[in-house]
């Protein structure tokens, strides 16, 4: 195996209403077997297997925006935990700016088992969000938010007017401990301030799968559509932004697709791919 193939999920290899068509699996697969393919994601280890059932992921996951890589057999390559006195002072400081509190995601133990706790009083964004996590059998409410020791990431929701002042404030107090990441909200329409340790990013993920698999980065290829994809798409060899993409990462992708996510940009890509090499 040479090349290597990581995709973003939401609104990349993911259609808008969550699903992969079986175009996208057949050519997915086929392509599993020459060479590694692999996903950098927002999502945790539990949301990202439950969506890709059926799909052979055969190198370690990048993550949690590249603060957790982990291999399909659960086994830890790197994870990069926030500061828990610190994270809790931001949280308290939050509340005391715009009184608006955040999700906090992280791990249980050793086998993966993750938390996602979520406050009593939620923005529509985050309302939003929690309609289509009502099955989780992660979710916990809860009557005060506190990160752990094993807190990977804050993240708060809601409209632009909202999230804008409040990341330009707990970034003049915070940025040498944190990474602030603020992107545009597709499937809702808000914005979303997901809070990282400085080095939870998909480049620090790409960066540890190519130590891990023994290849350099000119041998991989990337896929996205947003912010947090900008610092892998400077690394790798290739970056394909799909069209429906954002403005700013389509200005550092190599390459921008025709294909939108709802038209199996990323298998459409591999599949040009493959007609070439036979």
């Amino acid at each position: 195996m040479n090349k290597v193939y990581i995709t973003d999920l939401d609104h990349t290899f993911l259609r808008t209403n969550l699903s992969l068509s079986d175009f996208t699996k057949k050519v997915w697969n086929e392509m599993s077997q020459c060479a590694y393919v692999s996903i950098a994601t927002a999502r945790s280890f539990y949301s990202a297997t439950h969506l890709l059932q059926g799909f052979t992921i055969n190198a370690p996951m990048i993550l949690l925006d590249g603060s957790f890589i982990v291999s399909p057999e659960k086994k830890i390559i790197d994870a990069k935990f926030i500061n828990e006195d610190v994270a809790n002072a931001l949280i308290k400081e939050a509340i005391s700016f715009s009184n608006l509190y955040p999700f906090s995601i992280g791990l249980k133990d050793e086998y993966l088992n993750e938390s996602f706790d979520f406050p009593l009083h939620t923005t529509k964004v985050q309302e939003h969000l929690l309609e289509n996590f009502k099955k989780d059998p992660r979710l916990k409410q809860c009557k005060e938010i506190h990160a752990t020791e094993k807190t990977f990431k804050l993240v708060y929701m809601g409209s632009f007017e909202e999230m804008n002042p409040l990341t330009q404030h707990l970034k003049n107090l915070y940025s040498k401990y944190f990474e602030f990441k603020l992107s545009p909200e597709n499937y809702s329409g808000g914005y979303f301030l997901t809070i990282l340790h400085t080095l939870g990013d998909k480049a620090h993920g790409l960066s540890k799968l190519s130590e891990y698999l023994e290849r350099d980065l000119s041998e991989m290829t990337v896929f996205g559509d947003s912010i947090n994809d900008i610092g892998m798409f400077k690394l790798a060899g290739v970056s394909v932004a799909v069209n429906n993409a954002l403005d700013e990462a389509k200005e550092h992708a190599k390459i921008v697709s025709e294909y939108n996510n709802d038209e199996d940009a990323v298998a459409m890509y591999l599949n040009d791919l493959k007609k070439i090499k036979t």
